[in-house]
């Protein structure tokens, strides 16, 4: 019992310490706001300029910004923290097939701050307009060549608005004699697109290379197979994401979301439609013969109906038995016209007709059975057999379902190196969008994945970090989410409630003994106790028996010997009596006169 009451202590000394670790009060004015913010990870200690170290609480602290540097050989790299847009082509193509009123790319980019920002300084590209086809590119400083080194492509979206229908895909534009990034459209020829892209509740994250038939020259595009992680968090939680493609010569690619893998695979088996064709396929010219037969189960030739199967008896027949409930009123009918209405005073019985008043229940029905003719219910009649048909039997000339032979493909090819695509000289962003102000930031493409992570720590990484340092608390972010969910209230007392009860119930649910004079003022049964104590009780009732019987003994024996004693005193008492009357007759007869003798003088 101590032992339960000192972990109920534990347990309740450990809940007020955690709830102490959570709190931290600042009374700012009349009204208590807590505060209560997480601290900085440790690596925001490097870019910190300062920490003030005093008794209380430290203010959030302060991440510095800093243009990112590529630390080894980059093939593209564009922070736009120069605040302009030099390097980058804007389009002024038109789209084909469109209404001349939006087949122009006349969005408007801008290099901004971001809204909201933590970091003062970093600037982006931004997608400023909305419901406008935008297009802008940049050429590589070298093209790529997909030969022996895996190819990285990263950059940075924030949808600051978040997305209700558009893209956020980034295109590497093949490297031909007809580019043209002025005149960058949906149909310039790209090698590679990726990126995020939204619809409706439909959540992508688009990897597209185009593969080039060896047999016939035409690019088809190849398709990624869908990732398993929900995307949805990533488009509507107004943050900055970091996605990363990287492609490797294995046929190998991974592609990352703020540094976790959401999708992986490889070109040659998990593509759509696959990069190479079958080395079969269905021949075209193939005829399923007029005799072939594909049913597996045919009706019985030889079986014959039944004499007496009557395929004219109803499924339903009126219940012989049943009788009409009595108060039934077969002259009242079930309806009658409403006594109370009028006819309206606009009605023409000339353009309208005979006004007839609307008909209601009959109100004398409503304490009878039923009114108007009773007729009697219909139940299943058991004579039914419906239409007769013959079993069905095993088709004995059935041949299966027919499918034409097959025949050597003689578009087949087997590209076993699908990495080798074609080398791309530019990067460009082509898109639509129903919502505005899309900012894109820090691309990079190089080969070293340590460059490309290197580089997303220097920009990406200080995103993350001033987030997290502005960002409320574990107990300031569920106060917020019960805000938006209000329901959310009811998962956190139940969280912090049940626990409680848990160690109440624990700690206090001891049950009381009634006393043994309780039970004797009533005729209520003793529960039965434990071992231990009825061995207890045994050896002490023993005990007190054992004393019992000696005590008998000794009064038992201290009985004897007073009685002995007492015996004894009137034995000897009776011997004085019977001496003391023979002295006493002797005395008398000494002193009698004539047992006297005579005196001599």
């Amino acid at each position: 019992m101590e032992l339960k009451w000192l972990l109920c202590v534990t347990l309740l000394a450990l809940g007020i310490l955690a709830l102490q670790a959570h709190d931290t009060d600042e009374d700012n004015d009349a009204d208590d706001v807590v505060d209560i913010e997480d601290d900085l990870d440790d690596g925001i200690e490097d870019v910190e300029e300062s920490k003030s170290e005093t008794s209380s609480a430290p203010p959030a602290p302060k991440v510095t910004y800093r243009a990112p540097v590529p630390t080894g050989e980059v093939y593209f790299v564009e922070s736009f923290d120069k605040g302009t847009l030099d390097g980058w082509v804007l389009s002024r193509a038109k789209k084909d097939d469109t209404d001349d009123e939006i087949a122009k790319y006349d969005g408007k980019w801008e290099v901004q701050d971001m809204k909201e920002t933590k970091l003062p300084g970093d600037k982006g590209l931004v997608m400023v307009t909305r419901a406008k086809h935008h297009a802008i590119s940049s050429k590589l400083s070298k093209p790529f060549v997909f030969d022996t080194k895996p190819l990285i492509i990263q950059y940075e979206v924030n949808f600051q608005n978040g997305i209700e229908c558009g893209g956020a895909y980034v295109k590497l534009l093949s490297k031909t004699p007809e580019l043209n990034l002025d005149q960058f459209h949906d149909k310039t020829p790209y090698t590679i697109m990726f990126g995020p892209d939204k619809c409706g509740e439909d959540y992508k994250l688009h990897f597209i290379f185009r593969h080039k038939n060896p047999k016939t020259g035409k690019y088809e595009e190849k398709h990624a197979k869908r990732p398993d992680a929900d995307l949805k968090t990533y488009f509507t939680d107004k943050k900055t994401h970091l996605y990363t493609l990287v492609l490797n010569p294995d046929n190998s690619f991974e592609i990352l979301v703020d540094q976790t893998v959401v999708n992986s695979g490889n070109l040659l088996n998990d593509m759509s439609p696959p990069v190479n064709p079958p080395r079969e396929i269905e021949d075209p010219n193939d005829q399923k013969p007029e005799d072939w037969d594909e049913r597996p189960k045919i009706p019985d030739p030889d079986a014959v109906k039944p004499d007496d199967w009557d395929e004219d008896a109803p499924a339903k027949i009126a219940d012989e038995n049943a009788v009409k409930p009595e108060g039934w009123l077969d002259d009242e009918p079930e309806y009658v016209a409403d006594p109370d209405a009028e006819k309206p005073e606009d009605w023409d019985e000339d353009m309208d007709g005979e006004w007839e008043a609307p008909q209601i229940a009959n109100p004398k029905c409503e304490t009878a059975p039923g009114c108007g003719t009773w007729q009697r219910p219909m139940i299943d009649n058991p004579n039914y057999k419906g239409k007769w048909k013959p079993p069905m039997i095993d088709n004995v000339n059935y041949q299966g379902i027919w499918k034409p032979r097959k025949i050597p493909n003689p578009d087949f090819f087997e590209d076993l190196e699908p990495f080798k695509m074609t080398p791309v000289s530019a990067v460009g962003l082509e898109l639509w969008s129903m919502t505005s102000d899309i900012f894109f930031d820090n691309f990079i493409i190089c080969t070293d994945r340590a460059v490309a992570d290197d580089w997303a720590s220097d920009g990406w990484g200080l995103k993350k970090a001033a987030d997290g340092a502005a960002e409320p608390g574990v107990v300031g972010q569920m106060m917020a989410a019960a805000e938006e969910r209000p329901w959310l209230w009811v998962v956190y007392i139940l969280t912090v409630a049940l626990p409680v009860f848990l160690v109440v119930l624990f700690c206090c649910s001891g049950k009381k003994q009634p006393s043994a004079a309780e039970y004797k003022k009533t005729d209520a049964p003793q529960p039965d106790v434990v071992d231990d104590e009825k061995e207890e009780e045994k050896d002490k009732g023993e005990k007190e028996e054992e004393e019992e019987e000696e005590d008998a003994n000794e009064e038992k024996l201290g009985s004897d010997a007073d009685l002995g004693s007492a015996s004894q005193e009137e034995e000897e008492e009776e011997e004085e009596e019977d001496r003391k009357p023979a002295s006493e007759e002797e005395e008398t007869v000494n002193r009698s006169p004539r047992n006297r003798k005579p005196r001599k003088d």
